[in-house]
């Protein structure tokens, strides 16, 4: 009878655990690099990106229909936000700073915000209903941004809460369109990176215990609890030393604020990270994909490939990643991803 030694046991458990979930790669090879990405249901998709590039899908990735928006063939579109799969809303960094709106599936856009101030460089932007907010780097150090209460089709500049001026060198990672996100009380909740790196809540501002003290460093991505909106993880690292975990992730309260590295980080630099659910979690970066079953105590790697971005479906299910090249990938489970 062939007998299991106890290392070749442990081979099998953390073999068949990494294949529980894969990457399933969906199109590639398009000289596109896509940061923007939002999933309306398990069939819906759209990505923005470098060169005026829109891409959106209505067969959950098995088709895709490209767009270059005219007029905006030089604009890097870093974010967008789908509402269906008529209507979204896509923001271009700089030189103008501008976010445009579709309600025909990207057959025409127009233009719903813009500023040519060279000062402004929008990083991301997030949507709450109807409500939306979109940051961009502080200017003479008081942070960029402007709210939105009718799905995107109009916007206007607020002044953020009069907290001190930002640290000289802070600003905000344009990397995957999750530096923002809807928190608890109707609020919204930032995360900075650079010379210094904090959260920003209605409440206050607070600094993190995340690599930080250089251009390349600091948080990148926060993600909130869909069980607790008062939950929340964020993410980011050293992109010039992208292989480095120290001090790469955090387990965040955000009322009453409280901070905690997990027992177990990501595997590098990580620029974007989503709950699947309340205790699932997945992440990504340009060395890889790790998940956590454990509300982001304990991750594992599950795949060495480079991505900037995954979201997974308002109404639905799946999680799409998207990066360089025109990469678009799912997450693959063995069993169903509860709802």
């Amino acid at each position: 009878m062939f007998k299991t030694t106890p290392v070749l046991l442990l081979f099998i458990i953390l073999t068949g655990s990494i294949e529980a979930q894969q990457i399933r790669i969906l199109t590639t090879g398009f000289p596109v690099s896509l940061r923007g990405l939002s999933v309306v249901s398990d069939q819906i998709i759209w990505v923005s990106g470098s060169g005026g590039s829109v891409g959106h899908s209505a067969d959950g990735g098995q088709t895709w229909k490209w767009i270059r928006v005219p007029r905006y063939e030089k604009s890097d579109f870093r974010d967008i936000e789908a509402f269906s799969e008529l209507e979204a809303v896509i923001m271009g960094v700089t030189e103008p700073a501008v976010i445009l709106r579709t309600s025909d599936g990207g057959k025409s856009w127009k233009t719903v915000f813009e500023d040519s101030a060279k000062s402004v460089f929008l990083d991301a932007m997030d949507f709450s209903g109807d409500q939306g907010a979109v940051i961009g780097d502080p200017v003479e150090g008081k942070i960029f941004f402007a709210g939105s209460a009718d799905k995107g089709k109009s916007w206007n500049k607020i002044e953020f809460p009069g907290y001190e001026p930002t640290a000289t060198g802070e600003a905000f990672f344009a990397a995957s369109g999750s530096n923002i996100r809807g928190a608890s009380q109707g609020s919204w909740a930032l995360v900075s990176g650079g010379k210094k790196s904090c959260l920003y809540l209605l409440s206050g501002r607070y600094p993190l215990l995340i690599s930080h003290g250089q251009e390349t460093t600091g948080a990148n991505s926060i993600a909130v609890s869909p069980d607790d909106p008062d939950q929340a993880f964020i993410v980011g690292g050293d992109f010039s030393h992208d292989t480095l975990s120290y001090r790469n992730s955090l387990r965040v309260r955000l009322h009453p604020f409280s901070q905690q590295p997990p027992l177990v980080p990501p595997r590098g630099y990580r620029s974007c990270v989503e709950y699947i659910d309340g205790e699932r979690m997945i992440c990504c970066g340009t060395t890889g994909v790790d998940i956590s079953s454990d509300g982001g105590r304990q991750w594992k790697g599950i795949s060495g490939m480079s991505f900037h971005v995954c979201r997974r479906a308002k109404t639905g299910r799946v999680v799409f990643l998207a990066g360089t090249r025109g990469t678009i990938a799912r997450l693959e489970w063995d069993e169903p991803t509860p709802k």
